[in-house]
């Protein structure tokens, strides 16, 4: 079995790297299911479509928060360390939000919490995980492992999205209220960040203390984080109008989807979202990394943006696959530019740099998403996620083109 998971891994990649993709996948399987439950659970307990919204914002402004500490103070522990310290806290996210049904102790969960309603990973695991990835492989080989890794990510967020159907099941089929169905989803939550802990406890010592891992801060690569992130701040915003739990929402209020039916929609985007991370690196090799990044994203926009005026579902669906075949192939690929652009003494510092605004920006969004719902706009949402991810894929391309990129692809 051993040498079946390291088949897993590109050509020279570390072992140690078969820990984090593990974790990764875990995670990203209780964050499949618990995108579509969340509005779901929220909505069942009483609470409005604008609370929904809000507390979305609120996992997503934590999530910022805590990669904003982990950059100022992180270099007081190792990695590890931060690493089991995060799964902890995943554990109790979900009993806190498996036990409580008032709107403010749940807003506090939320914004210390690990809960993320994203289609994609904005936690305080990822840089983290991201640092000690570059380390492990280097070259096409780095690519390659971050496709991986963003691969077996959307894999098992699909496969958690399938499995929010079981609270509808468990409620025709073995006899339990629908709340119950729900909250037990949650305790599954717990145990997933049991599991992740204890995937952690096995990380080498050396991985997390080696000098390639050592926090330092930017130098000579600060000019390029700085425009990346400003940049990569835009896009989160923008995606973050459309997170989906957000998605999940408009889908059951403008179709009727029923959480079984939402569940198999997001399974099928999950499945075209891995594989085009799968051939991103395939593609990288031949235009490069920037190009990836920037002539994929843009189609994908566009059908989002025709998504929302379709006039039927067929085509609304139809719309979203072919944005789900392209939007994702720049997820591997931007990580890889960001690890190739620093220095190895730089990678940590600029991982959290790139990403706390992106988790700052995409905080902001959902609770302007949740009062467009809230006043029957139900679709602006997504038009603007769209248009505004389409001025960030130009505004790229200008900012970066002009630099050299030998190094980066």
């Amino acid at each position: 079995m051993h040498r079946l998971l390291m088949r897993l891994l590109p050509t020279g990649t570390a072992p140690v790297a078969l820990l984090l993709l593990s974790a990764k996948s875990l995670r990203a399987f209780g964050d499949g299911y618990m995108a579509v439950l969340l509005p779901a659970y929220l909505l069942a307990i009483g609470l409005g479509t604008l609370e929904v919204g809000i507390v979305s914002t609120a996992t997503m402004l934590g999530s910022a928060l805590a990669t904003l500490a982990v950059g100022a103070w992180g270099y007081r522990f190792t990695g590890r360390r931060l690493l089991r310290g995060a799964a902890v806290l995943m554990v109790a996210t979900g009993l806190c939000f498996a036990s409580f049904t008032s709107f403010w102790p749940l807003l506090l969960v939320a914004l210390v919490g690990t809960l993320n309603p994203s289609s994609g990973d904005v936690s305080v695991f990822l840089p983290l995980e991201h640092a000690r990835l570059a380390a492990a492989a280097h070259g096409n080989a780095r690519t390659a492992l971050f496709a991986r890794y963003s691969l077996l990510g959307a894999l098992c967020a699909a496969l958690g999205a399938l499995a929010a159907a079981v609270p509808d099941w468990m409620v025709r089929h073995a006899g339990l209220a629908r709340l119950d169905a729900l909250r037990g989803m949650f305790v599954v939550y717990a145990l997933l960040g049991l599991a992740v802990f204890l995937l952690y406890r096995h990380l080498p010592v050396a991985t997390a203390e080696g000098a390639s891992d050592q926090p330092a801060p930017l130098g000579a690569s600060r000019g390029v984080v700085l425009r990346l992130a400003a940049l990569f701040s835009v896009d989160a915003f923008a995606g973050g109008l459309v997170v989906n739990s957000l998605m999940s929402l408009w889908l059951l209020q403008r179709f009727g989807f029923s959480l079984a039916q939402a569940g198999v929609f997001f399974f099928c985007t999950g499945l075209l979202s891995a594989a085009s991370q799968l051939a991103a690196p395939w593609v990288a090799q031949r235009i490069g990394l920037l190009n990836t990044m920037v002539f994929t994203h843009l189609p994908a926009n566009v059908c989002l943006v025709l998504a929302a005026l379709a006039p039927s579902l067929p085509m609304a669906l139809g719309l979203l696959m072919v944005r789900s075949a392209l939007s994702s192939m720049d997820v591997p690929t931007r990580t890889a530019y960001v690890m190739a652009v620093v220095t190895p003494a730089e990678r940590s510092a600029a991982a959290s740099f790139t990403a706390v605004p992106r988790s700052l920006a995409a905080a902001l969004s959902p609770t302007l998403s949740g009062a467009l719902f809230a006043a029957g706009w139900i679709s602006l949402p997504l038009m603007g996620c769209g248009v505004l991810k389409i001025a960030y894929d130009l505004a790229l391309w200008r900012a970066m083109r002009r630099d050299r990129l030998d190094d980066a692809q």
